[in-house]
């Protein structure tokens, strides 16, 4: 897939990010306080950043698994059609949790693992966005808390990638193609 060339600008600082993140963990912490255990679901692979900092700062037992679904592939436009490509590995009926997801978009990915999740009994299902983005939202989701809303622009960083690329920044960034490079 050739790559049209791209510059890429700070939208949110990594201590902005930490920060937050920081602030969303006592929020879930006292949310699901008095937990025997919190199962703590990333979805793959954007999430990984982010579920990595977020657990760290709850302060309750937790369990981490994954799950991957994909509606994008490589490309910019969620192609609708979400697919899972790894489940959980553990069983969450009955018990209290939260899915961890690096964007809600339009909110076609985000939708279809509630409801798998649901249809699974799990005693307690919230969920917990790095970013949103409800400008694109074509199917009614939102998340129960969400780090930061941003405008409709395509970004990067922080686990967030751009066909595979840019997952390492340590902020969120802003794609912004050139258009005509050489001149």
């Amino acid at each position: 897939m050739s790559h049209q060339p791209y510059v890429i600008d700070e939208m949110i600082s990594a201590k902005s990010i930490a920060a937050r993140v920081e602030a969303l963990a006592k929020e879930i912490t006292q949310a699901f306080k008095g937990t025997d255990k919190l199962i703590v679901v990333g979805l793959l692979r954007g999430s990984f950043v982010f579920i990595a900092d977020l657990v760290r700062e709850i302060d309750l037992p937790v369990e981490v698994d994954f799950l991957e679904a994909s509606s994008y592939g490589d490309a910019m436009e969620s192609s609708r059609e979400v697919r899972i490509l790894k489940d959980l590995r553990g069983e969450i009926s009955g018990r209290d949790v939260l899915v961890v997801e690096d964007i809600v978009d339009t909110g076609f990915t985000l939708h279809h693992v509630v409801n798998l999740l649901k249809s699974r009994e799990p005693k307690r299902l919230e969920v917990c966005a790095l970013l949103d983005k409800p400008s694109r939202r074509e199917v009614p989701i939102k998340a129960s808390w969400t780090g930061f809303e941003i405008p409709d622009e395509f970004v990067v960083g922080y686990g967030i990638d751009f066909a595979q690329r840019d997952r390492n920044l340590p902020h969120i960034g802003k794609v912004r193609f050139i258009e005509n490079p050489d001149g």
